[in-house]
C-alpha cells in the first residue's frame, strides 16, 4: 500500500536529483500530470517546513540544504563501516559488474551502497532499490541470516509471484535453494527475479546487522562464472573485513 501523498514528496525530490536545477510550479505539476492546486499545496508545505525555497524571484522553487542536514544526522546513527563501500568498489572494478551491499526490509531486500557498472549493458540499480527477499541471490544471502521462526515469519507476509522461470514460489522451494546455497557456499540467481540478470551474493554479517553482498549483470556475462564471482566475493571480504568486525 503507497501512501500517495508521502510518495509525492519523495517523487518531488527525486525530480529535482535528476533536473539538477529550479522549477517552477508548472513544470513540476506538468512533469507529473498533477493538478495545479495540489501542486501548489505540496510546494507551498515544503517549503513552509524549509525544505524547498526560491533561489531567485519566479525562477522557481530547489531544495534547501535542510535535505543533506537531515540525511547526514540520520546517517551517522548507523553508517556502514568504510571497508563495505571499498569492497564493492573492489569488486565491481576486478568484475566489470554492480556490486552492491543489502539490507533487510521485511519482505523486500533494499540497497544501501551501490557500485555500478561502467558497461554499457548493466544492472541498473541505485541506493534504495528494492527487491523481493526470497526470490533474489541477495535476499537469499539475507535470509541465511534469520532463525527458522524468523524466516517462516516473513514467508507468511509474502505473495509469492512467478517472476521468471526459476522464480521460488513457494515456501518449500525457497528453504530449498537455502539448502542448496549452504552446500554450494554462495547464493545464486539466474532471472530468478529479473529478466536475463544473474547474480551470487553472500551474507555480510556486521555485529548485529543483517547484510548482504552481491555482484550482479547480464546472465549471458556473468551466468558462466557465477561460482568464481561468488569465490571472488569471499576472498574479498575476507581480505578487507577488519578482523576485529568478523
Amino acid at each position: 500500500m503507497i501512501v500517495r501523498q508521502a510518495a509525492n514528496v519523495l517523487e518531488i525530490m527525486e525530480f529535482f536529483a535528476q533536473v539538477k536545477k529550479p522549477a517552477t510550479l508548472a513544470e513540476i505539476a506538468d512533469h507529473f500530470g498533477w493538478p495545479r492546486s495540489s501542486t501548489f499545496n505540496l510546494l507551498a508545505t515544503l517549503s513552509e517546513k524549509g525544505y524547498l525555497y526560491e533561489p531567485r524571484p519566479r525562477a522557481g522553487f530547489y531544495p534547501t540544504p535542510r535535505w543533506l542536514a537531515m540525511a547526514r544526522m540520520i546517517s551517522e546513527v548507523e553508517p556502514l563501516p568504510p571497508w563495505t563501500h571499498q569492497l564493492i568498489t573492489d569488486l565491481s572494478a576486478e568484475t566489470g559488474e554492480t556490486a552492491s551491499i543489502v539490507a533487510p526490509a521485511g519482505v523486500m531486500a533494499v540497497f544501501i551502497d551501490v557500485v555500478e557498472s561502467q558497461a554499457a549493458i548493466r544492472y541498473f540499480a541505485t541506493i534504495g532499490h528494492r527487491v523481493p527477499i526470497h526470490a533474489t541471490a541477495s535476499g537469499r544471502a539475507l535470509l541465511l541470516q534469520y532463525s527458522p521462526e524468523e524466516r517462516d515469519s516473513v514467508y507468511r507476509k509474502i505473495e509469492f509471484k512467478q517472476y521468471g522461470a526459476s522464480t521460488p514460489i513457494s515456501i518449500e522451494a525457497v528453504e530449498t535453494e537455502l539448502r542448496n546455497s549452504i552446500a554450494r557456499g554462495y547464493c545464486q540467481s539466474f532471472a530468478d527475479y529479473s529478466r536475463d540478470l544473474a547474480g551470487a551474493a553472500i551474507p555480510l554479517p556486521i555485529g548485529d546487522r543483517r547484510l548482504s553482498v552481491v555482484v550482479a549483470g547480464p546472465e549471458f556475462r556473468i551466468g558462466p562464472k557465477v561460482a568464481e564471482v561468488a569465490a571472488l566475493i569471499a576472498r574479498t571480504v575476507d581480505r578487507l573485513r577488519p578482523k576485529a568486525a568478523a
